[in-house]
C-alpha cells in the first residue's frame, strides 16, 4: 500500500545496518512554546517503520518542532549495542500548508536525516 502524505508531520525510520524498517520504535513529537518544549504526541513506528500523522485531528502551525527517537530502547530490544540512547531532530515549519516528513536513517553507531516529502 502506498503512503499518502497529508498536511502534517510524519517520520520513517530505516535501520540501515539491516536494510529493514525500525518497527516498534517510540517517537515523541514536541513543539516549542516560548522557551518550553511541549509534548504533542508520542507513537511507536508501525511495521513499515512509519508514524504517519503526529497531529491526529489537530492542525500544523508554523514553529519549531522536534522528534525524539528512543533508539537506545529499540536497539536493546534487538539485542544490539548502540552509541546513541536517543536521537533528537529539531526542525522549523514555516509553511503549515505543506506536509513535513522527517525520516531517520539509523545504524547502531551513526544516523542521518533529511527533509522528505
Amino acid at each position: 500500500m502506498a503512503f499518502t502524505a497529508q498536511h502534517g508531520l510524519s517520520t520513517h525510520v530505516l535501520n540501515t545496518s539491516s536494510g529493514l524498517p525500525a518497527a516498534g520504535m517510540l517517537v515523541r513529537c514536541q513543539i516549542l512554546k516560548g522557551e518550553i518544549w511541549a509534548d504533542l504526541h508520542s507513537a511507536s513506528t508501525d511495521s513499515d517503520g512509519r508514524v504517519k500523522n503526529f497531529l491526529g485531528s489537530g492542525s500544523l502551525h508554523a514553529g519549531q518542532y522536534r522528534f525524539i527517537f528512543q533508539t537506545g530502547d529499540w536497539f536493546a530490544q534487538q539485542h544490539i549495542e548502540t552509541f546513541f540512547p536517543c536521537v533528537t531532530i529539531e526542525f522549523h515549519v514555516s509553511d503549515a500548508a505543506r506536509h513535513h516528513h522527517v525520516p531517520l536513517l539509523l545504524s547502531p553507531f551513526g544516523y542521518s536525516t533529511y527533509r522528505g516529502s
